[in-house]
């Protein structure tokens, strides 16, 4: 069995930590999250990437969740695929539920996993494109965007490393001028979604497969 693996590098983290030993993935891609600010162009690259496999790999875990543009993009894909629920990483995550719940208890939280808090300000920066500006520092349009923003959750979703990864939440927050809170959760669906694919690696029928 010979699987892949293509996502977005916010994911990396929880990714390798739940297959970094694991023989049947030959091939790791991870593709830049500022793709997210290029829906179709995002879209675009995860099917030439994806693609360029046909022949060569059973099944490919797709990292991503529907976000804003991947909705039915299994079916363009010429290697069988999974991908995750929900629809951003946070939901794929959290689960529907609780993401609502969380954003019930405060609308202006600025969600951070172990993956965003690696990129930090610079990775915010660097998604909305803050540096683009010459002669402006980007703190003056990071305290315009988030003026409205109460807090940054962190969530720990049990890969380990959490001092290291709250801390960088923390440096996130304080920058932000929002306050930190944190809670946890678990990495069930992305497991899940492995799980199947490998089943679907082993079917004769090797149709793409989106989780429900």
């Amino acid at each position: 069995m010979k699987l892949g693996i293509v996502a977005c590098d916010i994911l990396k983290p929880e990714i390798e930590y739940l297959t970094k030993d694991d023989p049947d993935f030959v091939v790791r891609e991870y593709l830049e999250f500022a793709l997210h600010e290029y829906p179709q162009e995002m879209r675009r690259e995860i099917i030439e990437t994806v693609n360029k496999y046909e022949h060569r790999l059973d099944a490919i875990f797709l990292g991503y969740a529907i976000c804003q543009s991947l909705d039915g993009i299994v079916e363009e894909l010429k290697v069988p695929a999974v991908m995750l629920p929900g629809a951003d990483c946070i939901d794929a995550l959290l689960g529907s539920e609780e993401y609502t719940k969380e954003k019930r208890i405060c609308c202006g939280t600025w969600f951070i996993t172990p993956g965003w808090a690696e990129q930090g300000i610079k990775g915010l920066v660097k998604e909305m494109h803050l540096d683009s500006f010459e002669g402006v520092d980007p703190q003056f349009f990071l305290d315009m965007l988030f003026e409205s923003y109460q807090r940054c959750l962190f969530i720990d979703d049990g890969i380990g490393r959490t001092k290291y990864y709250k801390e960088k939440a923390e440096d996130v927050a304080k920058q932000l001028k929002l306050r930190l809170c944190c809670r946890t959760c678990g990495t069930s669906s992305i497991t899940e979604a492995i799980t199947k694919v490998k089943r679907l690696a082993g079917k004769e029928d090797k149709g793409c497969l989106q989780v429900p």
